[in-house]
This record gives structure tokens, sequence and C-alpha cells, in this order.
């Protein structure tokens, strides 16, 4: 999940940039859309970067399942956009099994460490002079849940050996990769914030002193021998073998907690994909610990307004978006966390009454300054993101991720790859659903998504970046199904983002925070927006990274878009 390059300067300058902005002529499709679909019958992969998307087609034509193409993308991602994501870090997914027509969720997060209380926590926070968990170092780490994810997947879906998944990305390893711009550009941005961290970072990710430039090889001999582990001895090798082994030394040796233990006892956890229907479609989401439902509130809120008459891009449609938004994550600041350790009111969350009730309290003159979260009734009941599909009809939407970029800067020496930071995410308020506690899983940004059409599948999504996810799966959604838009113009369409609810760090949101409009959106609206009290503000590179892949049961074949604002690609054949 790489910063945004956010200013505050006037929004007014944005209207010299649209004017600038290059644009293509297209015949066809919408005049914004930067490429048509990607049209193939026997399989599809999207991923943020072009060398992944190609590793995780071979394997499709080799025989494997779309389980295995996911693998092999996200192996190979884990070398090639370590901005992004790598086995340091976690991992969720949603599946879609053609076999038996259901939806599968996996939960690849870890948890904290068991040894590390409340109390030492805040001793230790004290030696740091800090009132908040910090981004960088060993204190945020939490398990990396990612290999067991990965494994775990393999175990119920995959066709192909492990060994045969993993090759490609082991051969990158060790022979080196050309690098892409943009992950270059964010990599070099990184290394001087995180290089000072106790470890193998500089030695890892910068050995000749600094980033690798664009068009570089870069190589990791590291990290082709760790996956070489993985592929021959299976995830044992990481959570009881050798690996868990080094990190557990490392981390006794430089003041951290996790200890072997910690990753003998980490599992992953099957759950039920959780949806509300928007006006006709069904679009799923997984339950907390992370922020997927958040998008299904907004879309309940937003189910009761006539979006489609309202227009694309108007005063009147981005309005209730961004009140909806607002009033989604004042609830998900109380209530989203770790279900083993607060019981969520997760059926009143999604309820149509409840969001009836909160659609009641916008205002459409006027921008709120402030919402409370709900009182829903309580019933029993940086970051990459990769869509695969293949011949049998099999989906996958898996998103994975290192939390801030890089993650914690922690690279254990030998292993080739960086630990995750995770673990701030967790607040230190008393009696919170998301406060600290050990072996408990931290409230989570990254999710997947998915969208059924008549319990058929239609939409196989995600959108990376931070609080933007949410928002984007909403917007995308909406792009689809209200605006028509093909898949590539749902995700090429100007975007925007609001940045200052409540959050788990956060006090309450007093002010009504700030909106961030990519430069696409018309002047006038934006000039309506300030009328009725948005804050608008300029944002580069905040907006998010898109893949998708929709299922076309008429002609039988799959399209494919790609993020346009990354270095991605959708291929198939």
């Amino acid at each position: 999940m790489p910063l945004p390059l956010r200013t505050a300067l006037a929004f007014a300058g944005a209207v010299a940039a649209v004017s600038l902005s290059a644009q293509v002529d297209r015949v066809t499709g919408r005049a914004f859309a930067t490429r048509s679909e990607v049209i193939a019958a026997h399989g599809m992969v999207a991923t943020s970067q072009p060398l992944a998307t190609q590793v995780g087609l071979d394997i499709l034509k080799a025989g494997g399942s779309a389980v295995d193409a996911a693998l092999a993308a996200n192996a190979a991602l884990g070398l090639m956009e370590p901005t992004g994501c790598g086995i340091g870090g976690d991992l969720f997914a949603i599946v879609y099994d053609a076999k038996t027509k259901k939806l599968h969720g996996l939960n690849a997060s870890g948890r904290s460490p068991r040894g590390l209380s409340r109390e030492q926590l805040l001793v230790e926070l004290g030696k740091l002079n800090a009132k908040v968990i910090p981004a960088r170092g060993v204190l945020p780490v939490s398990v990396p849940g990612a290999v067991d994810g990965w494994f775990e997947l393999h175990g119920k879906f995959g066709k192909l050996p492990m060994a045969q998944v993993l090759a490609p990305a082991i051969r990158y390893a060790k022979e080196g990769f050309p690098v892409s711009e943009l992950i270059a550009f964010y990599w070099d941005r990184s290394v001087p914030i995180l290089g000072s961290q106790p470890g193998g970072f500089m030695a890892t990710f910068a050995p000749g002193g600094r980033a690798p430039r664009k068009g570089e090889l870069f190589r990791n001999p590291e990290l082709a021998a760790t996956y070489s582990l993985l592929a021959t001895q299976g995830r044992d090798a990481f959570y009881r073998g050798e690996v868990a082994a080094k990190i557990d030394a490392f981390f006794a040796a430089h003041g951290g907690y996790l200890r072997k233990i910690d990753f003998e006892k980490h599992t992953s956890t099957w759950i039920e994909p959780v949806s509300v229907n928007y006006r006709g479609y069904d679009v799923y989401e997984l339950p907390p610990n992370g922020q997927g439902i958040a998008a299904l509130q907004m879309l309940n809120i937003l189910e009761g307004f006539d979006l489609q008459r309202m227009g694309f891009n108007s005063p009147d449609a981005l309005h209730v978006m961004i009140e909806a938004k607002k009033l989604a994550f004042e609830d998900r600041a109380k209530f989203y966390a770790d279900p083993e350790f607060s019981k969520i009111p997760l059926a009143g969350l999604l309820s149509k009454k409840y969001a009836a009730d909160r659609r009641a309290l916008i205002n459409m003159e006027r921008a709120a300054k402030t919402y409370d979260a709900g009182n829903p009734a309580l019933q029993d009941g940086d970051t990459i993101y990769l869509t695969t599909a293949d011949a049998a009809g099999n989906m996958v939407s898996l998103i994975q991720s290192n939390y801030r970029g890089m993650g914690s800067g922690i690279v254990v020496p030998g292993l080739g790859f960086g630990f995750q930071n995770r673990g701030e995410m967790f607040t230190l308020e008393p009696g919170h659903a998301n406060d600290y506690a050990p072996a408990k899983r931290p409230f989570h940004t990254i999710i997947p998504a998915f969208i059924m059409k008549d319990g058929k599948p239609w939409v196989s999504f995600g959108l990376m970046g931070g609080a933007m996810q949410p928002q984007g799966h909403a917007q995308i959604v909406i792009n689809l199904i209200d605006f028509g838009m093909n898949l590539q113009e749902a995700g090429d369409a100007a975007r925007w983002q609001h940045d200052g609810s409540t959050d788990y760090d956060t006090p309450k949101m007093t002010t009504g925070g700030f909106v961030y409009l990519e430069t696409g959106v018309p002047w006038e609206t934006q000039a309506e927006l300030r009328r009725r009290g948005h804050d608008l503000r300029i944002d580069l590179g905040g907006f998010g990274g898109y893949q998708a892949i929709r299922w076309d049961e008429t002609n039988r074949v799959y399209l494919g878009a790609s993020e346009s604002r990354k270095d991605g690609q959708a291929a198939g054949w």
C-alpha cells in the first residue's frame, strides 16, 4: 500500500491539470477508457505487474487451476512488487468453485505475538516515547499469514504440484527481472525510510546502496532459496522449520516478541463470504477482521438513491456517495475487529432497515461535519490485488499485503522478504473492539470482492489501497451496475476518496474531513460540491489499484481489465 502523493493545495489548481492531461481519442467506448477489455475463452489473469500476469497465464496453459495461477502470480509479485506484498504479509481470498457452484472465503491473516501482553506493549511504547504502535521496527510485526494461505488454497483447489507453481518465481528470483516503472518509483521512496531498520533490508532490497531503477534487473537469491524450501518441504518449512527458527532468533536478538511458537500455532480460517443484494446483484465481501462490509454498508445506503438518474460524476451522485462513506466508516471505526475477541453485530450492520435509518441522516444540500456510529441490532449470526479464472469456470479474487508500502522495514538476513507492520492497526483504547491483545488479529484493510448474478458468477474484482478499498469497491460496483460501464471503463473512470472519518487510531470526525478527486471530475461538479461544504483537495497516487475479471455467460468468455494507474496487465488465452 504505497503512500499517496497528497498536497493541501487549493483544489482550483486541479482545473489546469484537466486541460493539460493527455487523452487519446478512442473510436469505441467511453472517452476516458485507456484500453479495451481483454477477452478470452479459456482463462484469464489480471495482476499489477505484467510479468506476474504472464506467470499466472503460463500456469493456466500448463493445466493449472485458477488457484494455481493465483498462487504463482502472487509468488512472482512478492519478488517483483515488494513495495506492496510478500510472504512476510497476510492474505485474503474469495474462490468461486465451479464444481459446487459455491463461494469460499479464506482469512489468512496473522495474529499478534502471544508473549507480548498489553501491559508489556505499553512499557515498550514508553521506551520509545510513543503513544501508538509505530509503523516501523519489530513492534508492529504480526505473524505473516500468506504462506499458510497459499497452502490452504492449494490443498483445497490446486491441481499442479506446488513445486511447479513456485518454479517461475524461483527462476525469476535467481536470474533477475526488469523492474517496472511505478514499482521502481515507490521502491525508491521506501529505501531511505526503511533502510535504517535492523536486519537485512538494504542487503536484500538495495544491494547497491539504492533501489533498483526502471528497467534494471533485480535478483533476490535469498527469496529464491526460501521459495525453494516451500516448494520442497511445504508450509511447515515456514511455520515449524528453519525459517521460523531464524525469525525467532532474530526477533529475540532485536527486542521483538515474535517467537517460533507464534508460527507453530498459526492457522488460517475458512469463512463464509457475506453479501448484500444491490439492484439485483449479490455483492460479496469477507466479514471482519477486514473492512469489506464497509463497501456493503455503503451500497445498502446508496440503493435508496437513483444514481443512474443523477448521472455519473454529477454533484448529487458524488455527494450521496461521499456521505454514505462517512456513515459506514463511523461503524467501521467502532465495530470492525477480530470476531474471536468481539461480538460484531454483522447482520444488523448489513440489514436494509439499518441502511434506511442511516440513509435518512443524509442532507442533500450540505456535507455533514460529523456522524455518530449507528446502533445496529446485535443478532447471532500497500497491497496487491490479483484475480484469475480457468477453463473449468473457477475464479479467484485474491489480495495480499505488507500494509504500509514495504512494511515494517524488518528483513531477517538470509530470507529475502520483509515483514508486514499490520500490528500498527491495533488501537490502545481500553475496551475498544480493536484494542490490542496477544494472539489477536488486528483490524485489516485488505479486501477481495466478488459479484454474483442470479446465482452465477459475474465479476471477480478488487481495488488495493488502504481505506480507499471499500470506497473504491462501491464506486466500481456503481460504475458497472448504475452507469453501465464495461469492466475497463469501470476502473478507468475518475475516482473520489474521502479522508478524515473516525478511525481505529484517530479521534471522532468533527470537521467533515477532506475529499480528494481525480482530475477527470468535471469542474462544475467540483464547484457544487464545494458549495455544499465539501473540503476538496488534490491527490496523486492514492486512488487504489484495480483488477477484474467478468464471466460473459452468453458468449462463454472471460473479460479482463487492469488498472491504468499501475504497471499491471490483464491477459487471457
